[in-house]
């Protein structure tokens, strides 16, 4: 990825406002359990619900927007789910300092804050390929995925500063307005964005209205626009699922980055507990084992774009996306002192390198090979998949943990990480090409 290649002023908007709200969320991570805890003295049940059920019932209440977004200009989308995140969050601080926070308020805050996420992801992909042309979806999601890498590496040490200094309520507002940030940097983005992709009207309303026939052709727009989000049909929710299940190269890909995110994120509960438990590490080396991996993030997403030139697209996804399988095994094999430490590191170094190149790739493909009028739809499907697996894997494990031990657990997570290469889509079906626009589901 050469630094010096141009992507306009408005990408720089969008950019810049998702590296800021990104550093928003590091900042914060893990500020809801730390409330939990320490304020509402939640127990681990609790805790848990937190991140699991939150996250189901986000991506539940996040389906019905993918269809909808989908006839909406995105950028006004956007600004609204990063306001949207901005108010939900505020709500936490100002009831703490009124002495009425609930768990209750942390729950449906975290609902909230969960769809809005999935529904921010998928309006930001369509957007982006409106931006800019098909040769610069690889830089600029490099560039994402760079930042996201670093704002990984900075994030969590300042964020646990600021909790150790001024609470974890503190670290909530700066999330807040980090969200607050993003709105403004994406409103003074401007620029026209193209009108979306229109469903074929029916007969009978094909002749415009007199009210709209009088009136301009932006408040035309507008109408339709409103209109084609309005006319929500059953059938529409499922039509994300549809257009992944029917593509023969998407299919795999969705099960295979679906399947690898759950059941990493799934052990990562497991490592705790065996790292600050039962082998005595501090927090502060927990936190350093996985956060200064994260170097290998910033040098992956460096090397996709030059990589992906070399040895071409399909050459890149099945063998990063088969060594990224490899690692996460030899964190059963964790063990006490610095020895532990490094060989934590070491796995992670190398997971961590493996993700920053593949998921650039993936998702400038998966960009690249949707129908433009299916692209919101197909992206919070993906999204909703994506949490509901990782967040149901999650609970599983946690059982598993209980009942085998979190060695033997997290063990088999990372053997059955082993099996997601088979799901990596074959050179046959990826062919570099921009679909027609998909006539919707009847």
């Amino acid at each position: 990825m050469g630094s010096g290649h141009r992507l306009g002023r408005r990408f720089g908007w969008l950019w810049g406002a998702y590296g800021t709200s990104a550093l928003g969320t590091w900042l914060a991570f893990g500020a809801f359990p730390l409330i939990a805890i320490q304020v509402l003295h939640a127990g681990p049940a609790e805790v848990a619900a937190l991140s699991s059920v939150g996250a189901a019932v986000g991506a539940a209440v996040a389906v019905p927007l993918g269809p909808w977004v989908e006839f909406r200009r995105k950028r006004p989308v956007l600004i609204a789910m990063d306001l949207v995140r901005f108010a939900a969050l505020l709500t936490i601080p100002a009831a703490y300092a009124l002495g009425a926070l609930t768990f209750l308020q942390l729950l449906l805050v975290s609902v909230v804050v969960a769809a809005a996420d999935i529904t921010f992801r998928a309006a930001s992909g369509a957007y982006l390929k409106t931006l800019l042309p098909a040769e610069d979806l690889l830089v600029a999601n490099a560039r994402f995925e760079s930042t996201t890498w670093t704002t990984t590496i900075i994030g969590p040490p300042l964020g646990g500063a600021a909790i150790g200094l001024l609470g974890p309520v503190a670290t909530v507002v700066a999330d807040a307005v980090s969200y607050l940030l993003s709105a403004l940097g994406l409103r003074a983005a401007g620029g026209q964005e193209p009108p979306p992709e229109r469903r074929e009207a029916a007969p009978e309303r094909r002749e415009a209205a007199p009210e709209q026939r009088e009136a301009t052709p932006e408040r035309q727009e507008a109408t339709l626009e409103r209109r084609e989000a309005a006319r929500l049909r059953a059938g529409d929710l499922l039509d994300g699922w549809r257009y992944i299940l029917a593509d023969a190269a998407l299919r795999p890909l969705f099960f295979n980055t679906a399947l690898f995110n759950a059941l990493v994120m799934a052990a990562q509960p497991l490592m705790a507990v065996l790292m600050l438990g039962r082998l005595g590490f501090e927090p502060w080396q927990y936190g350093l084992a996985f956060a200064a991996p994260s170097i290998g993030g910033l040098l992956g997403a460096r090397l996709a774009r030059p990589l992906v030139t070399r040895y071409g697209q399909h050459q890149v996804l099945v063998v990063v996306g088969t060594l990224r399988a490899l690692w996460s095994v030899g964190l059963a094999f964790t063990g006490p002192g610095t020895g532990g430490l490094l060989l934590v590191m070491g796995v992670e170094l190398g997971l961590i390198f493996c993700c920053g190149v593949f998921n650039p790739v993936y998702a400038t493909y998966r960009l690249e090979r949707t129908a433009t009028d299916r692209v919101t739809r197909t992206l919070s499907a993906w999204a909703v998949t994506t949490k509901a697996s990782t967040a149901l894997l999650t609970a599983v494990w946690g059982v598993l943990g209980g009942l085998l031990g979190p060695r033997t657990a997290i063990g088999l997570a990372g053997v059955l990480l082993l099996a997601t290469p088979l799901l990596l889509p074959r050179q046959g079906h990826m062919q570099q090409r921009e679909p027609k626009p998909a006539r919707s589901h009847a």
